[in-house]
């Protein structure tokens, strides 16, 4: 027995691929705009803790953190998975003890649309951290 195909169903499957493949970039950056906000998310997440842990490590152990460099270059080494500098650290002393503030430019897979967007220039973003540890040595 002969199956002859009939014009509607090669039509259906040529408007499918058509319709796809209208789709598929939508989809990708759709896809990719998703992976840059959890790369973004755990850029600021890891910022954070390193400003954290290196003002808890100020106030508590003077041998390991007992100086401005040694604090910075502490606390680059909490920052897992994000490079930053000890110049992108900054150690103070105000009332509240010892503060760690610290900032990163973040940068994104795909520029957003436009000159300007709510996180900074088309294609970064400047994020920032800030810890205070009261001194306890």
């Amino acid at each position: 027995m002969t199956f002859l195909k009939s014009k509607d169903a090669s039509a259906s499957q040529g408007s499918a691929a058509i319709e796809f493949g209208l789709i598929l970039p939508v989809l990708l950056l759709f896809l990719i705009g998703i992976m840059d906000m959890g790369r973004l998310l755990w850029a600021n997440t890891t910022l954070s803790w390193a400003t954290e842990t290196a003002a808890r490590c100020a106030a508590i152990n003077t041998t390991l953190c007992g100086s401005a460099s040694q604090i910075q270059s502490y606390a680059v080494t909490q920052a897992w998975g994000v490079t930053l500098l000890p110049a992108a650290f900054t150690v103070t002393y105000p009332s509240c003890g010892v503060q760690v503030a610290a900032t990163y430019t973040f940068q994104f897979i795909i520029p957003w649309l436009g000159t300007a967007t709510p996180f900074g220039s088309a294609n970064t973003a400047t994020l920032s951290a800030t810890a205070c540890d009261l001194l306890q040595h």
